[in-house]
């Protein structure tokens, strides 16, 4: 099964369901700019690269929707930084 990270815009929240669970990151958007609030991977899917994998389909998006990003969730800054071929959505 392929794993696609999708949007939920009524809860402002990505989503990766991964082995029936759901890997997740809130946000705030507004005039193209996604402030990353919190990411969070249930505690069983911690370590495996659930969330990593989901931050990899937020940068997809935005890239494919024209939006800049800001990390302001701590995971999501420290990847960010790990994956500075994404640099230049950051706003």
């Amino acid at each position: 099964m392929s794993e696609i990270v999708t949007d939920n815009i009524e809860r402002s929240q990505y989503e990766l369901p991964v082995a029936g669970q759901t890997v997740f990151a809130r946000y705030r958007r507004k005039d193209g700019i996604v402030s990353i609030l919190h990411v969070e991977a249930p505690v069983a899917l911690r370590g495996s690269g659930a969330a990593g994998r989901l931050m990899q389909g937020i940068v997809e998006l935005a890239r494919t929707q024209n939006e800049k990003l800001v990390p302001l969730c701590s995971y999501a800054a420290a990847w960010l930084r790990r994956h500075p071929e994404s640099a230049d959505l950051l706003a």
